[in-house]
């Protein structure tokens, strides 16, 4: 990602659109994904953004990434469970649901009359 955000200022760099570090580092965070929110925050309370370089900030941010794999790695697999259900439960409960559906259009058109 960072090979890939270097060439973009490299090319807009030869364009004439030089960004300071502080610009830089706004837009590495502005467009980190929503689960990087927490790590986003943190480095926006612990740190002065304005002095803040760019190699610390990337720094930080594989850190981070790679204790983030190193917990999904970790971390047990949750068994899940699933029942099957049979057709006759299905159309029991679709019933049930046309039953409920077929009451309240009873009440609103009697409220309507």
């Amino acid at each position: 990602v960072y090979a890939r955000f270097n060439d973009i200022k490299n090319a807009l760099k030869g364009l004439g659109k030089v960004y300071t570090n502080h610009e830089l580092v706004n837009k590495i965070l502005k467009c980190l994904l929503k689960t990087w929110e927490p790590k986003v925050t943190a480095i926006e309370e612990a740190k002065d953004l304005s002095t803040l370089p760019l190699d610390d900030l990337l720094g930080s941010l594989m850190t981070h990434e790679l204790r983030m794999n190193d917990q999904a790695k970790n971390e047990p697999k949750k068994k899940t469970v699933a029942l099957k259900g049979s057709k006759d439960e299905e159309s029991d409960k679709d019933k049930d649901e046309m039953a409920l559906l077929t009451k309240r259009i009873r009440r609103i058109t009697l409220d309507k009359k």
